[in-house]
């Protein structure tokens, strides 16, 4: 069935990416917006745009009844649940097939199957999965759980079953913080997830997060996408992706690669997928988690595969084989996406809301910016603090590091504190330049990415040459001032 028009359920930057591709596709597009966001960018470019009404998230973005209702009186034949909200809700996704409406994702049952973190270990028990050693069973009594910790050995790492975004994780050093740990992390579970179930793994420490993209039809055809590095996080949280991973042999790359189209295929996916895994620092690999939904980072694949992955997620719930083979499927250069937010880093990271002046525009060829905001908008505190992605594609890992800093002066956020100069420290820190990235960067390097207090005399320089400008840049044409002024070379004064 050829899809005629699609409701986008989300808001912001992922809302308007499903936009462009459908439109290309020349399928009509619904958008539904609370009330808050009226103004965005989502909300009047669509075809047809719907109100939530204001409220809590449960009465907008999360009101599933309230969203299937528009997609009938709309006439949409399709929900795009994008990232987040409602994407990987089994239950949504079953309400929507019972209502007629085409699902773009996988079946319910397989979001039910990777969305618990111990059911998704055992399902793929018979695969012969590489797992972490630990224990994902059912008897959930603490003394019970704790002498299985004690086996593993410490240190360990406990995590809610139902859990995601680093909630409901305790990491265990010591047996004196192991009952405390575990009775944390199960009320931490039952509190975010409504669910107290926890596994327990053996901790692995530094290692590095690599994930594999994968898009599989209705007609036998699992592909991979190739690989990911997602190993700079902060509080569990990715910050800055990039694929190829680097200091990566090409035999491990397609093994792991091989090893997730291996589970797409044990399960019988359906759609675009992330199966995410933990890489040791002696190469050996462990599957983590399957993400059964867009990634947030999906772009640096599209950077460097040159495959629109919506685009093939809509042929794909069309019932359409995919058009390509996996031989078809090459990386070409090197992509770097960096998650750009409404936050102070040397504030300890403090939220920044307010009103966006003004938002500049990437001056460098190969660049995107995926950003779901616009001049004037306000940034509150109802929803994610993410404000757009920069994604950068280079020849080489060198050229688009170069290039995402130089970039990340060009999308300033006038108005809001951001994260902006945070990240041109990573990419600029030595570790990051060879390659030597794992999930523990960010704390292992804290007093390297503070901000270097300036001297007497360089602020002295500093104040003369904004004297010499005359006006600010906030008056000035995004992308048209010279890269040599001071407000380029010195962006924290800048917001």
């Amino acid at each position: 069935m050829k899809i005629q028009k699609i409701l986008v359920a989300n808001r912001g930057e992922i809302a308007l990416r499903v936009l462009r591709t459908a439109r290309e596709m020349g399928i009509k597009v619904v958008s539904i917006y609370a009330e808050d966001d009226k103004t965005l960018p989502h909300a009047m470019l669509a075809d047809e745009s719907y109100s939530l009404g204001s409220g809590a998230l449960a009465d907008t973005y999360l009101n599933q009844n309230k969203i299937i209702d528009i997609a009938k009186r709309s006439g949409a034949d399709a929900i795009h649940p994008g990232y987040g909200f409602l994407s990987e809700n089994a239950m949504f996704a079953s309400t929507v097939e019972k209502a007629g409406i085409i699902f773009i994702g996988p079946t319910p049952d397989s979001i039910t199957l990777m969305g618990d973190k111990s059911g998704s270990k055992k399902a793929l028990e018979p695969l012969n999965i590489p797992m972490i050693p630990g224990y994902h069973g059912d008897n959930q009594d603490e003394a019970f759980l704790a002498d299985q910790a004690r086996k593993i050995g410490f240190p360990v790492l406990i995590k809610a079953s139902a859990g995601g975004g680093g909630k409901g994780m305790r990491i265990v050093n010591q047996e004196e913080d192991l009952l405390e740990s575990i009775r944390g992390a199960k009320s931490e579970g039952l509190k975010s997830f409504s669910n107290d179930r926890v596994l327990i793994e053996k901790y692995i420490v530094n290692p590095r997060h690599i994930e594999v993209q994968l898009m599989s039809d209705t007609h036998g055809n699992h592909l991979h996408f190739w690989e990911r590095e997602c190993s700079i996080q902060r509080r569990y949280q990715k910050i800055v992706e990039e694929t190829p991973a680097p200091s990566m042999s090409q035999e491990l790359r397609e093994k792991i690669c091989q090893t997730a189209v291996q589970i797409s295929s044990g399960i019988n996916y359906r759609g675009a997928g992330t199966v995410e895994f933990i890489l040791t620092p002696k190469n050996e690999f462990y599957f983590l988690e399957m993400n059964t939904r867009l990634q947030v980072e999906h772009p640096v694949t599209e950077m460097v595969t040159g495959f629109d992955l919506v685009r093939f997620q809509i042929m794909v719930a069309s019932g359409e084989k995919l058009p390509v083979k996996q031989a078809d499927i090459k990386q070409k250069g090197h992509a770097i996406e960096c998650r750009i937010y409404a936050e102070d880093p040397d504030q300890n990271f403090m939220p920044s809301i307010g009103k966006i002046e003004k938002i500049g525009t990437p001056t460098l060829r190969d660049v995107r910016l995926d950003c779901g905001f616009n001049d004037g908008a306000e940034v509150g505190v109802n929803y994610d603090p993410m404000l757009a992605k920069l994604i950068v594609w280079g020849k080489d890992r060198e050229t688009s590091t170069s290039k995402t800093i130089q970039s990340l002066d060009d999308v300033l956020f006038l108005g809001v504190k951001t994260n902006r100069d945070y990240l041109k420290r990573i990419l600029a820190h030595p570790a990051y330049a060879q390659g030597l990235t794992h999930t523990h960067f960010i704390p292992q390097y804290e007093a390297d990415l503070k901000p270097k207090a300036l001297r007497d005399d360089q602020l002295a320089d500093l104040i003369a040459a904004f004297s010499l400008q005359g006006q600010t840049r906030s008056s000035a044409t995004v992308g048209v001032v010279s890269h040599s002024t001071p407000w380029t070379t010195l962006t924290g004064f800048r917001n």
